[in-house]
């Protein structure tokens, strides 16, 4: 992947307003969200696969349409 991709007006405006949010948290507070974070970008990734296993028929109970 070459190309960059730019974030919306809105976009740049929320990661602004976060990164004040995240500078005022102390570093175990930080630290916590992070790992939040973290979990549900794996829990996220997870549901995206399985969307995509059965659209794509990829899941082992698909039934054909």
């Amino acid at each position: 992947m070459d190309q960059t991709i730019e974030l919306t007006l809105e976009q740049e405006f929320s990661l602004r307003s976060f990164s004040d949010q995240v500078q005022q948290m102390s570093r175990e507070q930080a630290q916590e969200f992070l790992l939040a974070q973290y979990r549900y970008m794996m829990v996220r990734e997870t549901i995206y696969q399985e969307l995509l296993k059965h659209e794509w028929n990829l899941d082992q109970n698909s039934t054909s349409r």
